[in-house]
């Protein structure tokens, strides 16, 4: 990680830790680098959220880009799978993406491809970081050098016809519910489902700019769970703002995370010798029950660190088909570059139609050990983590648990808390483990 660039990207607080000249200079930088640079002129497409901020960005990053010559083609809002996938089959140098993902309103960010539709490399991300601390400069374009702006909602649309193209079942009779999240895919989502054929129950789809992930989406399941059930309906799926990742509802109620999706779809690729090298690739926060689950039906498994980014780099070392987050960010490689909420919807009813099973019964295998999460804000991520007393009592839980769980303790990519993961066979020997390091924490005065 750099010194702006996490792993999903630049984000902050608009206008506080990310600001609208931090977008300026990274379109000046980009519209070089991908066209004076290279002796041509740049073209490069840009994604945005429902957030208020995201026109404020776009337009910002736009004139960026335009000073330095390229030409910004505008999908306006749209998905950050779309802007992958549209990046890499129409010959773009680079995709930008405007979201803070899961984040509030009040938060955005600045997700960044290279031309294959790929996050963006570190090497050129350390130049960006660079150029916005003033170490390096960049000419500006003059006369008819100037780049220009071009409405390219066309490019959204594609992209839904691709994801509609992508379901080898049609949904009739399915009765389908949706939470959007007052976010990216409010618009796109319902329109594939109904395609399809699906009788499609869709809840907060009113963005105003400041609903985004409130009290809604894959962050809120709880009221998808609630919707499910009132209406009677086969499956729900939950997004987050940016809708690159998805959680699933059973028709009880039941939450199905990224872990049981997995599950789910690694064996049916199994199942058909679709999944190349017997393995699914995981990150260290999936939970035990999927591991016990896999075991049990002979798949292997790889375990990065967590980040679709690094899950996404397995796959390309590997060859692996399918990886993914407990959160839902799943990527089937053969298909897309990047996690996308919407395609692994169409995943998981595939699977459904196909074995003719209701999703409870698909899921159940998966017998999750019980976890409690905690995040803690620190004045220093990498102090709090290497404390000598942080590190020994995490030592002393790891000892204690043995094989009857584990602890995690890691630094989030993309805000400053360290967070403190507990399995175990109860949710009191849990809690108990996580307060005792973050007991620690805070009386070595790392709480910032």
């Amino acid at each position: 990680m750099g010194k702006y660039f996490g792993t999903d990207g630049f984000r902050g607080e608009a206008n506080k830790n990310l600001t609208f000249e931090h977008a300026i200079q990274i379109g000046r930088f980009l519209g070089w680098y991908y066209g004076a640079n290279q002796g041509k002129k740049a073209k490069i497409v840009i994604g945005k959220d429902t957030r208020r901020s995201s026109y404020m960005f776009e337009y910002a990053l736009c004139t960026g880009l335009m000073a330095s010559g390229a030409d910004a083609y505008i999908m306006h809002v749209t998905t950050t799978p779309s802007v992958a996938y549209i990046t890499r089959v129409d010959d773009f140098d680079c995709g930008i993406m405007i979201s803070a993902s899961h984040n509030p309103y009040y938060d955005n960010g600045i997700k960044l491809f290279n031309g294959q539709g790929e996050k963006m490399n570190e090497g050129t991300i350390l130049e960006i970081e660079d150029y916005i601390d003033g170490k390096t400069t960049v000419p500006v374009s003059e006369r008819d050098g100037i780049g220009r702006t071009v409405d390219y909602v066309s490019g959204r649309n594609r992209y839904i016809g691709y994801l509609i193209s992508m379901s080898k079942y049609g949904f009739k009779d399915k009765k389908v519910g949706l939470d959007v999240a007052n976010g990216a895919s409010w618009q796109i989502a319902r329109g594939v489902f109904e395609a399809l054929g699906a009788k499609t129950y869709v809840m907060n789809d009113n963005p105003d700019g400041y609903n985004i992930n409130t009290d809604c989406g894959s962050t809120h399941i709880e009221h998808l769970q609630k919707f499910v059930v009132e209406n009677g309906l086969d499956i729900g799926f939950a997004y987050d703002g940016d809708a690159d990742r998805c959680l699933c509802v059973d028709e009880k109620g039941n939450v199905v995370t990224g872990d049981h999706i997995l599950y789910i779809y690694g064996l049916y690729m199994k199942e058909r010798g679709k999944l190349l090298n017997n393995k699914v690739v995981t990150t260290v926060m999936s939970n035990f029950g999927l591991y016990k689950a896999l075991d049990k039906v002979g798949i292997e498994y790889d375990k990065t660190k967590v980040g679709d980014k690094y899950v996404y780099e397995n796959m390309i070392q590997t060859g692996n088909r399918i990886g993914g987050e407990q959160s839902g960010h799943i990527i089937f490689s053969k298909y897309e570059t990047t996690g996308d909420g919407i395609l692994t919807s169409l995943k998981m009813m595939e699977v459904m139609l196909a074995k003719e099973k209701p999703m409870s019964v698909l899921a159940q295998p998966v017998v999750f050990y019980p976890q409690v999460l905690k995040n803690v804000r620190v004045k220093s991520k990498p102090d709090a983590q290497n404390d000598p007393d942080v590190k020994a009592a995490v030592d002393k839980v790891a000892a204690e648990l043995g094989d009857t769980g584990r602890i995690l303790v890691r630094e989030s990519g993309t805000e400053p808390v360290i967070r403190v993961m507990v399995e175990a066979e109860s949710d009191d020997i849990c809690e108990k483990y996580v307060d005792s390091v973050i007991d620690v924490i805070k009386a070595k005065g790392h709480l910032a």
